[in-house]
């Protein structure tokens, strides 16, 4: 790379800095993580080149990204304990209180409510929530960061959208192991027709959302309140098999072993408060599906 390039680079990267930190910052939940994707991140722009890039602030976004997701699967890999935030925001100090970028910052940034929040999530969806709702990137360009379709980056941006809404208290909460006994106790309510158990285990406010290929298959597009989802499950779902739906237990349907429609549950407080119906092609081609039975599915299969 010719000097006059990395000097190209370099002052791309000081300009956008601020904005890439708070990006990193808000996928990462740490202020020094944050300074470690930034430094990992101009190590693979310096290697990168600057040739053809139409849209900086989109092309710098895209890699601190892509370095943070890969930041976030490793700690998960690691299995380390979700990140508990606590003292004062960092963002509150970044820039001086007079300059304007400061302002957006402090206007932009998440609490620290949020970050414990988004510790819940996947890194898939953390990067998908986080960049669309609060970045306002495509879907397109987040499909991309995250190996997907842009129909699956959507996916996993509302399933997260959802868990945030309906964030689950440490205290009170619902972890993983309970998440699937009452998937799994859905599923036999479900399969037995068994109105009361079904109403036991729903929010009273649960909602059934359906994706258009799901309505175009017979599926209501939208379902509120705990009756009606009982009644809509009530017998049903004789074929589901128990699966982790990007790494969250859910059911799938896949008849001869090809999926062709996922129920995504957001569970809260021990109660089914949202299910996803998604038979969307697209999507059903990148999910990452693991059968509970053991058989692994993985994207595009």
């Amino acid at each position: 790379m010719v000097m006059e390039e990395k000097e190209l680079l370099a002052g791309w990267f000081q300009q956008h800095r601020d904005h890439l930190w708070a990006v990193a910052y808000r996928l990462l939940g740490s202020s020094s993580e944050a300074d470690d994707a930034l430094q990992e991140a101009w190590l693979r722009l310096s290697r990168a080149g600057a040739e053809d890039v139409r849209n900086v602030p989109g092309w710098l976004t895209t890699i601190v990204a892509r370095v943070a997701l890969s930041m976030l699967r490793d700690r998960r890999t690691r299995r380390e304990a979700p990140l508990h935030v606590s003292g004062p925001d960092p963002m509150a100090g970044l820039r001086e209180a007079d300059d304007p970028e400061h302002e957006v910052v402090v206007a932009d940034s998440v609490g620290l409510a949020l970050l414990v929040v988004l510790d819940m999530l996947a890194p898939a969806e953390r990067i998908a929530f986080v960049l669309h709702d609060m970045f306002a990137v495509p879907f397109g360009e987040i499909a991309l960061i995250v190996n997907r379709s842009p129909a699956a980056a959507r996916q996993l941006a509302s399933r997260a959208r959802r868990r945030v809404q309906h964030p689950t208290a440490p205290e009170t909460g619902t972890d993983s192991v309970r998440q699937r006994e009452i998937v799994a106790a859905f599923r036999a309510a479900s399969r037995d027709g068994d109105f009361a158990a079904l109403l036991a285990l729903l929010d009273p406010d649960v909602e059934i959302s359906a994706d258009r290929t799901a309505v175009l298959s017979g599926a209501s597009r939208l379902v509120r309140g705990a009756d009606g989802v009982a009644e809509t499950f009530a017998g049903r779902a004789q074929a589901a098999e128990l699966a982790l739906i990007d790494g969250a237990p859910g059911l799938v349907w896949a008849p001869g072993g090809r999926p062709r429609v996922v129920f995504a549950f957001t569970i809260a407080n021990d109660r089914i408060t949202h299910v996803d119906l998604l038979a969307d092609p697209e999507y059903l081609e990148d999910v990452d599906l693991v059968m509970l039975s053991g058989e692994a599915t993985g994207p595009g299969r």
